[in-house]
């Protein structure tokens, strides 16, 4: 394996769209979302791992989530685990991580990628990793991976490239906000827009060349503990300064601002895992249509339904359709499918009616 390979992998987000199962105190990428055995973040670091030396992952996740990594990714070192003492947005803790990177490894080229994301075809994954590695390695780019779309979803920002251009690996003229329904079919309708994932491809001296330039505070703030990083002196550093960094995505501070932004129309079939909507789209389904994860089920009447449960619960269900039953501990959600976008909300009012722990 090529030891100038190198990953960063998300795992700080709390995946609220997915309560009761993701909370806080244990967000969805530490969970076995579809009943595989394994969970959200060990598929992920495994599937890097086919390309990338597993001591070159790092996870980069809040501090309340460490006890989380080290417990099911027990071949990680502390070396390896970047600890966010704030929610910061992306830029923040990617650069942080790109300048612990760069003082091990001046010649790293390294993927961004977060921790939830459902990709069936590992090896086509692989391979276009490998394609955009290839690329950044002998150009100065900033590149991403972009899906193709399959209808016009609203809920993604879009990429739009070069229609020109015959290239495998594309310009991208800009990058396009979450649209509403009828922008979303012309963009399909032009042809030239894909969606983006939030998988990012660079070398280590091209992110931050482009935090340099364009990013000049952020820049400056983490720069100053070059010194530091990678030593004992680390902690102290980042705890006093962290809380500093602008609330920034990665996107808004590096890739839209740049000039050397290219985009690899993805091969591989891929879902962001973002509510029980999506989760039920990509589980295997009974013969009238319900996903089921983990539980058993007796049903009459009943179609079109997501539901999940702790180990083998007997679930008997008859007269629902399109709902989402799920059984968590001290809480059961049984919601329309239709509003799964309202569960942020309905997550919000328990937490103020009966309190904070139950989010």
């Amino acid at each position: 394996m090529n030891k100038n390979y190198y990953a960063i992998l998300m795992a700080g987000g709390v995946g609220s769209r997915f309560w009761p199962v993701s909370t806080q105190d244990f967000p969805k990428q530490f969970h076995d979302m579809l009943g595989t055995g394994d969970t959200l973040i060990q598929k992920t670091f495994n599937r890097l791992a086919n390309l990338i030396p597993k001591e070159n992952i790092f996870i980069l996740t809040n501090e309340r989530y460490n006890d989380l990594v080290f417990e099911q990714l027990p071949e990680v070192t502390k070396r390896q685990v970047v600890l966010e003492p704030a929610m910061r947005n992306t830029a923040p803790c990617i650069l942080y991580a790109a300048l612990k990177i760069q003082k091990e490894n001046e010649d790293a080229v390294m993927i961004v990628a977060p921790s939830d994301h459902w990709i069936e075809d590992e090896q086509a994954f692989t391979q276009n990793v490998q394609q955009a590695f290839d690329f950044c390695s002998q150009n100065d780019a900033l590149m991403t991976l972009g899906i193709q779309p399959t209808f016009p979803n609203t809920g993604y920002g879009y990429i739009e490239y070069d229609a020109n251009s015959n290239d495998a690996i594309k310009s991208v003229n800009q990058f396009r906000e979450k649209p509403d329904y009828e922008t979303a079919k012309e963009f399909i309708a032009q042809g030239n827009f894909l969606w983006n994932a939030g998988i990012f491809m660079w070398s280590v001296s091209s992110v931050i060349n482009a935090y340099k330039k364009n990013q000049s505070g952020l820049y400056q703030l983490f720069k100053s503990g070059v010194e530091v990083y990678n030593t004992e002196a680390e902690d102290e550093f980042i705890k006093e300064n962290y809380s500093r960094a602008e609330n920034v995505s990665v996107d808004y501070a590096i890739m839209e601002p740049s000039q050397n932004v290219y985009v690899l129309p993805a091969t591989f079939d891929w879902n962001d895992l973002g509510t029980w909507g999506s989760l039920y789209d990509k589980l295997d389904k009974d013969e009238n249509q319900n996903a089921v994860v983990n539980a058993r089920t007796l049903t009459e009447d009943a179609s079109g339904n997501m539901i999940r449960t702790k180990g083998d619960k007997i679930v008997v269900v008859d007269g629902l359709k399109d709902y989402i039953v799920v059984d968590k501990d001290e809480v059961l959600l049984i919601f329309p499918k239709a509003k799964e976008q309202d569960i942020k909300k309905v997550l919000q009012n328990v937490k103020s009616t009966f309190g904070e722990h139950y989010g």
